[in-house]
């Protein structure tokens, strides 16, 4: 099964891993799970380390550098079918991130891993709770 990983999930598992659920740890450490990160999900931990949200050191970009170094991740690239999608997904929002990571999962159909609610009542993608 191929995983998404949201970005807080991504985040959690390298920086609090404790904060996982047990369910969504067993599953992204199962060997036959392969683990996904969309390019969205860079975007939004540079614009998190940027407000001072989160402290990545010895910066955002070496951090997140080693990070996909050494820890295998599958990329989806955004694409203009993905785009497309992100317009149709129901959310009660329109979080850019959000819409992207959760087309991403509808056009590749990979399940999301999140704590995010709005993802988790999303009813367009399959999704593993997360926190």
């Amino acid at each position: 099964m191929t995983l998404l990983l949201d970005t807080h999930v991504w985040l959690w598992s390298l920086l609090e891993p404790q904060r996982l659920s047990a369910r969504a740890r067993d599953a992204m450490t199962d060997p036959a799970s392969v683990l996904a990160l969309s390019p969205v999900s860079i975007w939004e931990t540079l614009l998190l380390a940027d407000r001072s949200r989160v402290d990545l050191a010895p910066d955002p970009w070496r951090w997140i550098r080693t990070a996909l170094a050494t820890r295998a991740m599958r990329e989806f690239p955004l694409t203009h079918e993905i785009a497309l999608r992100s317009r149709s997904v129901r959310l009660p929002h329109d979080d850019p991130a959000d819409r992207f990571i959760a087309a991403t999962a509808m056009v590749h159909k990979l399940t999301l891993v999140t704590a995010d609610r709005s993802l988790l009542e999303c009813p367009d993608i399959r999704v593993l709770p997360g926190g």
